[in-house]
């Protein structure tokens, strides 16, 4: 569904686009159906993301994953090597740096930066 989604707002001139990381579920059956014959790989966030960017006019539009409720640090940082390795074009980070000590929320600011920098595996 967010594929399709972010391929809509492509095809309606959006240059960028934020959606939601997506989840492996799919709820309409024939779209099932349609992954599963054409072998299409969501067994991973990363390949899910990588998924959403290919629906964007192969790659051609920014696609920006939006945040959510704040999470564990690890949960964070695996979403962003998700993105990382799916060629998302970055993320929204919000409550899971501002609501932190200033310090603290730079050393987590730093961390992603390294990470979509590829500095941190």
């Amino acid at each position: 569904m967010t594929a399709y989604a972010a391929q809509v707002a492509a095809q309606l001139g959006a240059h960028i686009i934020k959606v939601k990381l997506p989840s492996d579920h799919i709820e309409q059956e024939a779209a099932k159906k349609v992954y599963e014959q054409y072998k299409v790989p969501i067994a991973t966030l990363a390949e899910r993301v990588k998924h959403i960017v290919q629906s964007c006019f192969a790659g051609r539009r920014v696609v920006i994953f939006s945040g959510g409720p704040a999470v564990p640090d690890d949960q964070v940082f695996d979403e962003i090597r998700a993105i990382r390795d799916g060629d998302g074009f970055g993320s929204i980070i919000g409550r899971n740096s501002f609501q932190r000590p200033e310090g603290e929320a730079l050393k987590f600011l730093d961390t992603i930066m390294d990470i979509y920098a590829g500095e941190q595996v």
